[in-house]
């Protein structure tokens, strides 16, 4: 587990608040690298523990990315946001207890 406080936590409270809300729907944005061999662009599909589901425009197969490691950008209603797949490593139910009221020590 990293002892990284970047890694774990939101950099704002507005951050936190988006999010720990709904990602399914939200518009992402992952540049190649990270184990990824091409950038993907797309909206969210669906999301479990550890990987979110994204269609991305002109395929047909959805493409599964896994959350450790993941660096890009999230297109929220309330603008685009920096995405940490280490911070949304938890079950998507769980997210805004763990985000908003800082969750049990262990995932501090």
């Amino acid at each position: 587990m990293p002892t990284d406080p970047i890694a774990r936590h939101p950099s704002s409270r507005v951050e936190a608040e988006a999010l720990a809300g709904e990602l399914i729907g939200a518009s992402i944005v992952i540049p190649a690298g990270g184990g990824l061999a091409h950038p993907v662009a797309g909206t969210i599909v669906d999301e479990s523990l550890s990987t979110f589901t994204v269609r991305a425009p002109g395929r047909r197969r959805l493409l599964t990315i896994p959350k450790p490691g993941l660096l890009g950008a999230l297109g929220l209603p309330r603008g685009e946001i920096p995405l940490r797949g280490e911070l949304l490593r938890v079950r998507p139910e769980d997210r805004t207890k763990r985000l908003l009221a800082g969750g049990p020590r262990r995932f501090r």
